[in-house]
């Protein structure tokens, strides 16, 4: 008899499960999970969908005005401030 996954256990391995970077036995032990349980399934396919919808996007710049409130919110909400404008990545 094959232990039963929790979902708990399965959302802990996610990102692996995903990135096809487990071992076959436990990601076949994990997709039985998946198979069996809808909501975990409904996580597990929502996700993928997800990534190959960002995966098909190129990233657009912001508008200045707008890069700037969103590094003043940020600075605010995590203490920290910017030396200059080389401080700032392109994403």
């Amino acid at each position: 008899m094959t232990r039963l996954l929790t979902c708990k256990q399965f959302l802990q391995e996610l990102n692996e499960f995903l990135d096809n970077e487990l071992d076959p036995a436990f990601r076949a032990e994990l997709q039985r999970h998946v198979n069996e349980c809808p909501n975990c399934w409904v996580v597990c396919d929502t996700t993928l969908k997800t990534i190959k919808v960002f995966k098909g996007m190129q990233s657009q710049p912001l508008p200045p005005g707008v890069h700037s409130r969103l590094w003043a919110y940020l600075g605010k909400r995590c203490g920290c401030k910017r030396k200059d404008e080389s401080d700032i990545t392109e994403v």
